[in-house]
């Protein structure tokens, strides 16, 4: 048993699973207390480096590329379960990461090459996986964001709308998406200084993409940094539970790629825009829409689908 206790958390190395355990000190961020231990098995494991600094250093973990469950950032593809988040999240909110001591590292450089040298006996390929290794989050999971609360049972996504989100979106009552009807998960962290999202991808609206604060679809990520983080816990357990990247178009890891198989071939595209303005429509009728904001939102559907 290879095992480093810090304050930031502890790594235990048995051989055939890491076992990655937050710590409980309020300087561990809330996304990793809340995400809770990890077990890593070690066939999804790439690489393990140590990152000695003078104070303090690093053990950072590399997973394989489609090892664990990745939503995709807009309009990219990533990999490891920063893949899991599209390689957005802060560093110290990554969960294969751990800060040591500068008078431990003799030990988190004995964890590391106990891994290395685990991968290299077992000769474990670097090549991506065809699979899922990692489970992600459990279910339910619920989230209470900037823009609403969103939650997901294992069949279905379901998003209730806060009182500060925009009318539109009020307008259209809760959201249920069910499984079965997602594409991808689309997520960029609220940064603090610009926006993030969480955006749910449909066939209907794989090409007609509004802005997050319009979008019926899309959480707009902009009040509490840390408690909007959260959020990626719903889009990695929603993503763990669609067909892995590799069952698409031969396998390429890539974004655009999964919005393409998903699409069904039969679905006019036409008939899709169509649709998406004659919804839009009736919102104007209702009195939902400004005559200004009705245009800019029809512009910006027709834009999606051009």
């Amino acid at each position: 048993m290879a095992e480093i206790i810090q304050r930031d958390g502890t790594w235990a190395f048995d051989g055939s699973t890491i076992r990655i355990t937050p710590g409980l000190h309020r300087c561990v961020p809330l996304f990793r207390q809340t995400y809770g231990e990890i077990s890593v098995p070690l066939e999804a494991v790439s690489d393990v480096v140590w990152e000695p600094e003078r104070r303090r250093g690093r053990l950072r973990m590399r997973l394989r590329e489609g090892a664990d469950p990745p939503p995709l950032p807009q309009g990219r593809g990533r990999c490891p379960q920063l893949q899991a988040t599209g390689g957005r999240l802060p560093d110290p909110a990554d969960p294969y990461r751990l800060t040591v001591e500068a008078d431990r590292g003799g030990v988190a450089e004995y964890v590391a090459e106990e891994i290395r040298h685990a991968l290299l006996l077992d000769r474990i390929p670097k090549e991506p996986t065809n699979a899922y290794l990692l489970p992600g989050p459990p279910v339910p999971v619920s989230v209470r964001s900037s823009d609403g609360t969103v939650s997901f049972d294992g069949t279905q996504v379901r998003i209730d709308w806060a009182d500060t989100s925009d009318r539109v979106k009020r307008a259209t009552g809760p959201r249920i998406i069910a499984l079965g009807d997602l594409v991808q998960v689309e997520w960029l962290p609220n940064s603090g200084y610009e926006d993030g999202f969480l955006r749910f991808v449909t066939p209907e609206t794989v090409f007609s993409k509004l802005p997050p604060e319009r979008d019926p679809y899309t959480l707009d990520l902009w009040g509490s940094v840390r408690r909007d983080l959260l959020t990626a816990l719903v889009a990695t357990a929603v993503t763990a539970r669609l067909p892995h990247p590799s069952t698409r178009t031969g396998g390429a890891y890539d974004g655009r790629d999964r919005q393409r198989a998903a699409v069904p071939e039969q679905a006019d595209h036409h008939d899709v825009l169509l649709r998406r303005l004659r919804e839009l429509g009736e919102l104007h009728r209702d009195g939902v829409f400004t005559e200004e904001e009705f245009a800019m939102t029809k512009a910006a559907v027709l834009r999606g689908f051009g």
